[in-house]
Formats: structure tokens, sequence, C-alpha cells
């Protein structure tokens, strides 16, 4: 068989096209489990045990991968071919990672104890600019598995409404009973560990009354209120499924936010302005507007006091929330790397995009998780390689949207990974012809990188060689790996056609979190430049794991 390629009026390109076959080490594996040509159930339940390392299996979980083979043609009643055992290796139920929903991890340490899975001005469709605000996103994100949705409120035009909008930009506006309603209808359709609802308000008394009546009536007795019991302590996932927790400034504090972020440098008029501002809550009905407000905030958050200094102090009376921006993590982690550390053993942090990030770009999430922050604010309305390895990271413990933060920082080699890619396929029925090239079919080649913020050593990249004019290559390369902080790894493969003279394609990525993936050979699913699953390319891939 033969595609061709029109090259121009005249003149056609005609390559032979070859079909996705074993590698020969497959082939030998086959032989080797195999008799007569055929595998038999026995024979399959010794190679699932021996090789991909699943030691729970039975016959009856081999007679059900016979059994999803029919689907493909390639089943017999008394075994299954070569070609039957390669479509089970490619197959989407031999995934490097376990089924998603299946939580593994012990849930009931403190929230404080956990990654989140983090959004970032969560509204958003497009730029921080100028781009539309919708419940859309706030729906994907949540259905992706998110956990923490962040709403800005602002008085609205006739300052009778609160409504949800990027301040100081030309975005648009959206109204905050159709995002509450969307974070209601959605929080626990993936996962039933609580949602964490950020507000960062700019709201006045009144107004902020209105929000305290508008969120208790919309989550009514899926709201998480604290009570004395959790003022030293966040409590557990596991006590707080099913739930919704509000963080935010109480309204004393955020007043205090507005007027330590006003023009004037004169602390004695600040003082004044502070006390003013309390008065002014006290002249409002402190029962109805400021107490009600605070009730229904779980996660505090706390004030930035003494700038780079002190924010690391915590409130020595109650477990709180801290917020800062990528730039002040960078500029701790150089030498408070410690303090970092220390604080989010009891409290939370949460990190922030730098306001220049115009087109909703990212930064590397790794640098927070190594030193503890269990909220890497990320903006999900963009795509990447760190938003990449933010997805990574969260398809870890059934992909709930919390994992557990590792305590361990030691420098000294755990594990030993070992990467072979054998082959690819699936790019034929996922991209036109001439998607990639326009005279040839694809350069295919692989490039496979582990990652870990603050290890320098466990950060290593490899790559194919490229399989020229070809929509299946093969490639048969093994990289070796040696990490030192496995619980925070992700191993990430990208996929990409060479042009020597212009920039290579993108064919296709995964970011893999190490503490997951299973032994054996398995079919590694790629994912599109948003994160989303492509219908048919995959690789085989071969995973062995060796402790030291």
């Amino acid at each position: 068989m033969k595609e061709s390629f029109k090259v121009c009026f005249c003149c056609v390109r005609s390559f032979k096209v070859k079909t996705s076959e074993p590698p020969q080490e497959i082939k030998t594996l086959f032989d080797n489990y195999s008799g007569d040509g055929r595998m038999s159930v026995d024979e399959m339940l010794r190679f699932v045990i021996q090789v991909q390392g699943e030691k729970h299996a039975n016959s009856n979980y081999v007679k059900d991968i016979f059994h999803r083979l029919k689907h493909h043609g390639v089943f017999h009643p008394r075994g299954i071919h070569l070609e039957g055992f390669y479509r089970y290796l490619l197959s989407d139920f031999n995934s490097p990672l376990p089924p998603p929903g299946e939580v593994w991890q012990d849930m009931n340490h403190p929230l404080s104890h956990y990654f989140l899975y983090t959004g970032h001005n969560s509204y958003l469709t497009g730029n921080q600019l100028n781009s539309r605000s919708s419940t859309e996103p706030i729906v994907k994100a949540l259905r992706s598995g998110v956990r923490v949705i962040e709403l800005d409120l602002w008085p609205s035009s006739s300052g009778k409404e609160a409504e949800v909008r990027h301040g100081g930009t030309l975005t648009s506006r959206e109204d905050l009973q159709k995002c509450l309603d969307a974070v209601k209808e959605n929080a626990f359709e993936v996962s039933e560990y609580p949602v964490v609802l950020t507000l960062e308000d700019h709201l006045p008394p009144d107004l902020q009354k209105k929000v305290a009546k508008m969120v208790s009536k919309t989550f009514g007795e899926t709201l998480f209120r604290c009570s004395e019991e959790y003022k030293e302590r966040f409590p557990s996932p596991e006590a707080l499924k099913n739930k919704i927790l509000i963080s935010t400034k109480p309204p004393k504090e955020y007043l205090q936010t507005q007027v330590s972020q006003s023009a004037t440098t004169d602390e004695s008029v600040k003082a004044k302005k502070v006390a003013a501002a309390e008065e002014l809550i006290q002249d409002e009905d402190e029962e109805t507007v400021a107490v009600e407000y605070r009730d229904l905030i779980s996660i505090h958050a706390g004030n930035r006091k003494g700038g780079l200094k002190n924010c690391l102090n915590g409130d020595p009376n109650r477990v709180i929330r801290l917020s800062m921006s990528e730039q002040w993590l960078e500029t701790l982690s150089k030498n408070r790397g410690a303090d970092l550390v220390r604080f989010t053993q009891r409290d939370i942090l949460r990190i922030f995009p730098k306001t220049t990030r115009f087109d909703s770009s990212n930064y590397d999430p790794l640098v927070g998780w190594i030193h503890g922050a269990q909220m890497v604010a990320f903006n999900m309305q963009s795509h990447g390689r760190f938003l990449w390895m933010m997805q990574g990271m969260f398809k870890a413990n059934g992909g709930c949207g919390g994992n557990f933060d590792p305590s361990s920082k030691s420098l000294q080699i755990k594990t030993i990974l070992k990467v072979k890619i054998y082959n690819g396929e699936g790019w034929n029925l996922d991209f036109p012809q001439d998607y990639f090239d326009r005279y040839s079919p694809p350069d295919f080649y692989a490039k496979a990188s582990i990652g870990i913020a603050g290890i320098p050593l466990d950060t290593t990249s490899y790559r194919t060689e490229t399989d020229t004019d070809e929509w299946f290559p093969v490639w048969d390369k093994e990289f070796e790996f040696a990490l030192r902080v496995p619980e925070l790894a992700l191993l990430c493969i990208t996929v990409k056609d060479y042009d020597s003279n212009t920039q290579n394609d993108f064919a296709g990525q995964t970011c893999l979190p190490l503490s997951e993936i299973r032994p054996g050979i398995r079919a590694v699913r790629l994912h599109d430049r948003a994160g989303e699953v492509l219908k048919h390319a995959r690789l085989l891939v071969r995973f062995v794991l060796e402790p030291r």
C-alpha cells in the first residue's frame, strides 16, 4: 500500500505505508510466554504477574482482558495470537496509571498536609486583560478535578450588587449567582473531596452582607462552617467530603489590607484609617454584617504583615491561608526555604501568578510543591508545559484533586526509573495527511524528561532518534533516571515532528506522576496542548522501577 503527496501540478511523491507491528522484544516475550502461537489464560496470567507486576491478578482478571479483545477481532477461544497480545499492550485498559477514582492515599490528615488542585481567576475564558468572564471555565475546571476555585468580587456600576470580574482590566463581568450555582452543580461530579471557594472580595460591608446570604442560601448544608475544634488545625479531606469551604479575609482584616495598600506612608495616618474603618463596621450593624460574613469563612486568609521579613510568622491563635506571588516565593525560597516548609506544616500557602502574566501563562509549579505550598494557583485558560505538569500531578490518587505532601527531603538516590519507548501509533487517525509535512509522512521523535524543582540532579531529559517519513515510528530506546525525591517526580513525554527549516511540530504529550506509574509494558495515551486526550495517538512504553 502506498501513500501519495502532491508536490506540484504534475509531480506526486509516493511512500510505502507500513502498519504498526510488534517490536522484536514484544515478539520474544510472546514466544516465551505462549505455546503453539497462542497465549492461553494461564500463560497470560503468568505474563501479567511476572512482567506487568500485577500481583493481584487471577484467571478472572485475564478472562476480562480476553473478553475486551473480542472487540478488536483478535480473540480466539483457545487463546490470543501475537496480534491480540500486541493489541492488549496498546489498549486503554493497559494504562501506566491505576484506574481513575481509586483513592489510595490516607485522607485523614489535616487539609494542610495535602497539595490541592488550584485555579487562578477561575471565571476567565482567556487572557487577563480583556477576555470574557463566564461560568464555563468554572464548570470545566471542576469537571477536570480542580478543587480550589477563585472568584474576584467587586461592586457593580450601581453599587447595589456584587459581581464577578477582574478589577482594573477590560474583562467582562459575570453574575455572581450564576458562578455560585456553577460551583454547587459541579463541585462533586468527579471527586467527593472538598471544594474551596476563595473569594478575593473588594466589597463594602453592605455588599458583604448580601454575598453572605447568597452563599448560605446557594450551598445550604454543603457549606462547611468552622467550629472551635478546628481553630488550631484544619479538618481532614475525609471529614470534609462533599463540603464547600469559603476562604477569604474577614471584614476587619480586609479593611486593614485595603488601608495598608493605600498611598500614604504615614503609619499614624494608616492607624487612624483602620480605626475609622472598624468603627464603620460597628455602625453598619456588627451582628448582621461583620459576624454574618465572618461566620462563612472556614479558611481565614491572613495578611502579609511585615513584608518578606515577617510574613511567615503565621497566627498563633488560628490556622490561616497566606497568599503570595510567584516572585515572593522565588525570593523566599533562596534564603528561607526551611521557614516556608515549616509554615506549611500547619498553615496553608497559596501561590499565584505574577500580575504581568497578561497572556494567562503559568510558572514552574514544582518550586511551590518542593517547599510545601498546598495551593499552587494556575491559569487553566492557557496551555503549555507547566500546565501539563499540573495536570499530570493531579492524575495521582485517583484524580481526586488532593495529593499527600511528602515530608521527605533526603538527597540520597531512592529509585532508579528505566523507561523504554518502543514505538507509537494513531497519528494517521488523529491528524490530516498533510498536517505535519505537506510532501511526506512525518518525522517523529520523542523526548522524555523528569522534573523536580530544587533537586537539580533529578532534572534530566533525553530524546530518541528521529524516525523519518513514518506514521508508525519505531524508536526502541531506553533511558534511565536516578531519583532522589520520587514522591514529587513527574515523567513528561513529548512527541514532535522534526523540521529542519521551521519549528518542530507538536504531536502529543503526557505527564505522569512517578508515584502512580505501574511497572511493565504499558499503553501511554497522548494529549493535545490543552491537555485533552487524543483519540488514537499513543506510545508503547516499558517502565521498570528499582528501589535503592
